[in-house]
């Protein structure tokens, strides 16, 4: 199978988790500032899901156009990432309605963490299945971020059930080290393209 229809359909999927996750932000009735303050919560979790989302979007993308071809193997790895993505929308509404509450904003750790690990068995498979000179393989190389990121989900959600704060700013720290522009695969793939 081309990697064009899966691709799709993870794009197609992203999409509507953002839109269920924006539907969760409701008008307030009322029409001065003061009125939009109980949403701040709400608006934050929404901006940092969005960024992860955004995240998970962008490096899948790259992700899958270091493959030619897939299998059924990442197809199912593929869609265990998608399923732990689609909770995204339910920790993030309940970590923002409850005002980044230590048992809300722990669970929204757990989902990141499990979306973390989906992601490094989906790129391990489409390496199994690409061999051990792959071309995303080349691109990851050691791969600091991907196995460093599942150390600081752990410490964010056990430091939610004594300093909430402190969790949420570890979530921001670990989207800001992902939102730092990653080449890698990127230019694997130019030197492939100038190899052949």
């Amino acid at each position: 199978m081309k990697r064009n229809r899966v691709e799709a359909f993870s794009d197609g999927v992203l999409a509507i988790i953002i839109t269920i996750m924006v539907l969760e932000l409701k008008v307030p009735h009322g029409e001065t500032f003061s009125d939009l303050a109980p949403l701040l919560p709400v608006f934050l979790s929404y901006v940092l899901s969005f960024v992860y989302l955004g995240i998970y979007w962008n490096n899948h993308h790259h992700m899958l156009h270091a493959s030619d071809r897939v299998t059924g193997a990442i197809l199912w790895a593929n869609l265990h990432l998608l399923f732990w993505l689609s909770l995204v929308p339910f920790v993030t509404g309940w970590m923002g309605e409850n005002h980044f509450a230590a048992l809300p904003s722990a669970l929204y750790g757990v989902v990141l963490l499990m979306a973390a690990l989906a992601y490094y068995a989906l790129q391990q498979t489409i390496i199994a299945s690409q061999g051990p000179a792959s071309l995303l393989k080349k691109a990851v190389g050691g791969d600091w971020k991907g196995r460093l990121s599942p150390l600081f989900y752990v410490a964010a959600i056990l430091l939610a059930f004594r300093w909430s704060w402190a969790a949420q700013g570890v979530y921001v720290l670990v989207a800001l080290i992902w939102l730092i522009p990653d080449r890698r695969i990127e230019r694997a793939l130019d030197a492939d393209r100038a190899a052949r």
